[in-house]
This record gives structure tokens, C-alpha cells and sequence, in this order.
């Protein structure tokens, strides 16, 4: 049980996710769109509308926040990270030169953390954008062991990311969310639109 245990949790992939704050927040998201809706659904304390309209609440304010982050909060901060940081924080400094964009660098990182024997099998396999034909990146991937994995870089990422996810989804999202869910429970029936009171013209 207990080597079973070992293996999930340094397994490579999971090791990234816990790693990579988009792929938390996303993680910890989708599981609140499936749990919360659900915890709403099997309590007995309140009636059978009553659930069905709270739960259906909750999934899409979930699914708003989800959207709103992976479309506004990921792109603007983390290109917004990698630039500040290779113009300003890191400026000259050997690394952020030799990427040209962050999908760049995520795409090398990737490779690099491969065995080599792997490595040059998915790079003759390769026909993505990213060559890695300037600043001998190629030549590190294919020939070194241990290609330079520039952890300055994945910082910098992760830190504006981290920044973007708290201010997206404690500030941005939850008011984009609250101005789209009433629209979209009225679409799908679930509420009425209210009608507007005449204005009393009458002194």
C-alpha cells in the first residue's frame, strides 16, 4: 500500500501539476464545480427546487470563475511575468535571452526534463512551431544529460501567476461571474426575469 502511495505521489506528471499553479487553481476549480453542486444536491434539510436552483447556482459560478481565469487571468499575467522580469528583474542575464516567448520556454522545459534517450526520439518526432534552433538550445537538448532547466524563469512565471491568481479570482472573477449567472439561469428557466415597478408620477 504504502509503495503504491509512493509511486501516485512522485509520479512525474502529478509532481508538475502540484507545481504549476495554473494547473492547482484549474485542479481545485473543477473539483469545487463537481463537489459544492453536489453536496448541495443530497441535502435532505432543504426542498427539491430549492436544491436544484442553489446547485445549479454554484455550478455555474464556478464554471464563470474557471473561464474567466483560463482566458483573462493565465494569458495577462504570465506572458505579463515573463516580460517584466526578462526587461527588468533579469535583464542581461543568461536564460530569459534565449526564449523568445513563454510557451518557448514551457515547450523546452518539457523536453529537457526528459531522459535523454526520450529527448531525441520526440524531438526527430517533433513538428511543433518550437525548433529550438537559436542559441544552441537544440544542441543542450540533444547532447547534454542534464539540459539547463533555468529555474530563474520558472519562478518568475509561477510568481506572476500566483499574483494574477489571487486578484482574478478573489476580485475579478467573482464580479464577473455575479453579472453573468442571473442572464444565463434565465436562459435555461431557472429565473424570472423581475418585472420593473412603474415609476410613481403622482405628487
Amino acid at each position: 500500500m504504502i509503495s503504491v502511495l509512493s509511486k501516485i505521489i512522485t509520479n512525474p506528471t502529478l509532481v508538475n501539476v502540484a507545481q504549476n499553479t495554473n494547473g492547482t487553481v484549474v485542479s481545485k476549480t473543477v473539483v469545487n464545480a463537481a463537489g459544492r453542486p453536489g453536496f448541495i444536491l443530497i441535502d435532505s434539510n432543504i426542498d427539491n427546487e430549492t436544491r436544484k436552483f442553489a446547485a445549479t447556482k454554484e455550478f455555474l459560478y464556478q464554471v464563470c470563475c474557471l473561464a474567466v481565469y483560463l482566458l483573462l487571468i493565465v494569458p495577462v499575467f504570465k506572458k505579463g511575468a515573463f516580460t517584466f522580469a526578462k526587461k527588468y528583474i533579469y535583464k542581461g542575464k543568461e536564460g530569459f535571452s534565449k526564449f523568445k516567448s513563454v510557451g518557448e520556454y514551457f515547450a523546452y522545459r518539457n523536453y529537457a526534463q526528459k531522459s535523454q534517450l526520450n529527448r531525441k526520439a520526440s524531438l526527430s518526432k517533433d513538428h511543433s512551431v518550437f525548433k529550438f534552433e537559436h542559441d544552441n538550445l537544440r544542441n543542450d537538448l540533444l547532447d547534454n544529460k542534464k539540459p539547463e532547466l533555468y529555474p530563474h524563469i520558472k519562478g518568475s512565471i509561477e510568481l506572476g501567476n500566483l499574483i494574477g491568481s489571487v486578484l482574478g479570482l478573489a476580485v475579478i472573477a467573482p464580479n464577473v461571474s455575479q453579472a453573468l449567472i442571473h442572464p444565463m439561469l434565465r436562459a435555461i428557466g431557472m429565473e424570472k426575469k423581475e418585472k420593473t415597478k412603474p415609476i410613481n408620477t403622482k405628487v
